[in-house]
């Protein structure tokens, strides 16, 4: 049992710096730096999509309003030339045209004012459309030279792990299979999850291991298990055997 336990500690050992360098990996800056460049990149394209979005409702809005202002003008012309050609059949009815008259002017200065500020509006919407283009665009070359540099770091660090992955299945062959199972299982809610025993206390979550437990130590036991974190703990350093 002490030649098995050595050989999943020295499992453990391959496992954790495989693991170690994944996360090196993971945090590369050149990696962080493209993932924040890609973001970038994708909000600038949601953006452009939203103002592109913006302008095309502005468009139907100008067209809309330009179409309703040329009916409403032609019917105030058509209005005016009438009361001018033809005198109202009453002073009611000549009142009722003079408001309509007022109506239609005024509508058409609410459309003109709402044009006006459509037009503005669009020409903030191009400008900022502009804007982003050309940050997008800049952080684009960044971009592109960094993916480069990055591709071939992450090549290399590929083949590295792949070497240190293989380590670990190699160590793996030596350790019985349900042994493991059992780390793999600890793994999933501890890391490391193997510890050495320190003092009476669990060298992982450093918790002291119950009076039971230690007799069974004291007993001859090459490893427990630690009730506070399910820890599998050496009861010897591996190396220092």
């Amino acid at each position: 049992m002490g030649n098995e336990l050595s050989m999943l500690w020295k499992y453990q050992l391959a496992d954790m710096e495989a693991d170690r360098f994944e996360r090196e990996m993971r945090g590369n800056p050149s990696r962080l730096k493209l993932l924040k460049d890609r973001d970038f990149l994708l909000e600038q394209q949601n953006a452009v999509r939203k103002i592109e979005s913006d302008l095309a409702a502005m468009a139907e809005r100008v067209a809309a309003l330009t179409a309703d202002a040329a009916k409403a003008e032609e019917s105030l012309r058509d209005l005016q030339e009438t009361l001018e050609e033809t005198e109202p059949e009453s002073l009611d009815i000549a009142r009722k045209s003079l408001d309509y008259c007022q109506k239609l002017m005024h509508a058409i200065g609410r459309m003109e004012q709402e044009l006006q500020k459509i037009r503005k509006d669009s020409d903030i919407r191009a400008k900022q459309q502009h804007e982003v283009r050309v940050r997008a665009a800049r952080v684009k070359v960044e971009f592109d030279k960094l993916k480069v540099v990055y591709d071939n770091e992450f090549k290399e660090h590929s083949a590295y792990l792949e070497s240190l992955r293989r380590q670990v299945a190699q160590t793996a062959k030596d350790v019985p299979a349900e042994l493991i199972d059992k780390y793999k299982l600890i793994k999933m809610h501890r890391i490391p999850p193997i510890a050495i025993l320190t003092e009476d206390r669990c060298g992982g979550c450093n918790m002291n291991l119950p009076a039971v437990v230690m007799r069974s130590i004291r007993m001859g036991a090459e490893s427990v298990e630690c009730e506070n974190c399910g820890r599998i703990v050496l009861v010897k350093n591996p190396n220092e055997a």
